[in-house]
C-alpha cells in the first residue's frame, strides 16, 4: 500500500517517517515536501534509501502536481502535515498561510476524494479503506485562562493567522466527511518538541543563545503557558488515529506537561549548566523581550478521548524529554560549529 505524507521534511514529518516505515513494513511512504526554510531533508538521512521511500518536492497549492501524483502512485492513504505553522510569519505574511494551509488542504483532500469515491458516499470498488489524515494544532481553540483544558468538543476560537488558516483546514477536512462520506480523522496537538525542531522555535533558540553567549528572548515576562509533548509521543498517537481512529472523529493528543516559557528557558539552563558549564550560570543571559501581538497566554490538551478510545500513553514526561533533546541540539550545534 502506496501513502501520501506531506510536509515530510519538517520537524514532525520527519520524526514520523522513521517511525511510520519501522512500524508498517508493507508501506511506501512518497512524501511530498516543497522544501521551504522549515523543511529538511537532512533530517530524513535514515530512510533516503529506504527502498519503501519516495521523495517528491513539489507545493500541495500544484493541484496538478497533486492530481499527477495519485495517477502514478493510486495513493490509498494521506497522512497531511505539510503547513505554514511558525506565528510570528504569519503576523508578516498572513496570505502564505491562507493560501498553503486553507487551499492546499482543499487541494489535497477533493483529490483524495475525486480519486477514492464515485459519489458522496459510494467509495470506489477497492478504495474502501482509503484515509485521509489531518494533522492540526490545538491553537485552534483560542485560549485558556488559568484552568481548564481544551477538549475535542471546545469551540474553536483562533487568535492569529496561523491558527485562524489551520481552523479553516480543518472545517474544510470535516465537510468532506459530513457532505461526501469521505473516511477522514483529525489530531489536534499541543506544542511538540524533540529533535529535528527548526532552528527559529523556543527551545532550539533558547539551546542554541545559550551556547553561543547571545541573550536569551524570552517574550514579554514568560508567564505564557503551553503544554509539552515529546514529538516522538505524538508521532505514536497519529499512527494509532490514523490505524484505528473511528471516521470523522478528532483526536486531542497533549503531553499533560504544562510549562510557561520562563521554566523552559531556566530548565534548560540548568540541564547546561551540568552538562557544559561555564564561569556563571546560563540563566543569566535570559533577557525579556516586546511581547509578540495577540499573544494566546495558556494552551493545554485533554488527551483522555484518545487514551480512552485508542489506548495511547505519553511516555516521556518533561524531565526525561527535554534532557534528550538538550543533547541532540548540542550534538547537532558542534557538528554545525
Amino acid at each position: 500500500m502506496t501513502v501520501l505524507i506531506t510536509g515530510g521534511a519538517g520537524f514532525i514529518g520527519s520524526n514520523f517517517i522513521p517511525y511510520f516505515l519501522d512500524q508498517h513494513k508493507n508501506f511506501h511512504v512518497v512524501n511530498l515536501d516543497k522544501l521551504t526554510y522549515a523543511g529538511e531533508l537532512s533530517n530524513l538521512k535514515e530512510v533516503e534509501k529506504n527502498e519503501r521511500y519516495t521523495f517528491v518536492k513539489g507545493d500541495i497549492c500544484d493541484r496538478v502536481l497533486i492530481e499527477s501524483l495519485f495517477d502514478t502512485y493510486d495513493f490509498k492513504s494521506v497522512i497531511h502535515f505539510a503547513a505554514e505553522s511558525h506565528v510570528d510569519k504569519s503576523i508578516e505574511k498572513p496570505d502564505d498561510f491562507i493560501k498553503t494551509n486553507v487551499l492546499g488542504t482543499f487541494n489535497l483532500i477533493d483529490v483524495a476524494k475525486n480519486n477514492w469515491m464515485d459519489a458522496p458516499f459510494k467509495v470506489k470498488k477497492g478504495y474502501e479503506e482509503c484515509r485521509f489524515h489531518h494533522i492540526s494544532t490545538d491553537e485552534v481553540y483560542g485560549t485558556l485562562g488559568k484552568t481548564g483544558l481544551f477538549t475535542e468538543d471546545t469551540p474553536y476560537a483562533p487568535n492569529s493567522p496561523y491558527s485562524a488558516s489551520k481552523a479553516s483546514s480543518d472545517f474544510v477536512v470535516r465537510s468532506y466527511f459530513h457532505t461526501f462520506g469521505l473516511n477522514v480523522v483529525t489530531t489536534n496537538c499541543s506544542n511538540n518538541y524533540g529533535p529535528k525542531q527548526h532552528d527559529e522555535k523556543l527551545i532550539p533558540t533558547i539551546i542554541r543563545k545559550a551556547i553561543e553567549g547571545e541573550d536569551i528572548p524570552i517574550y514579554g515576562d514568560g508567564t505564557n503557558v503551553r503544554d509539552w509533548l515529546y514529538v516522538l509521543d505524538h508521532c505514536v498517537g497519529i499512527d494509532l488515529a490514523y490505524q484505528k481512529g473511528t471516521s470523522g472523529e478528532v483526536y486531542n493528543i497533549g503531553g499533560k506537561n504544562e510549562h510557561n516559557n520562563l521554566h523552559i528557558a531556566n530548565t534548560i539552563c540548568n540541564i547546561l549548566d551540568e552538562i557544559l558549564p561555564k564561569k556563571s550560570s546560563y540563566s543569566k543571559q535570559i533577557t525579556f523581550v516586546k511581547d509578540r501581538p495577540g499573544h494566546d497566554f495558556r494552551y493545554a490538551i485533554d488527551a483522555s478521548k484518545i487514551e480512552n478510545k485508542l489506548g495511547w500513553k505519553a511516555s516521556e514526561n518533561f524531565e526525561t524529554g527535554i534532557k534528550k533533546t538538550v543533547h541532540w541540539y548540542l550534538k547537532k550545534y558542534s557538528e554545525v560549529g
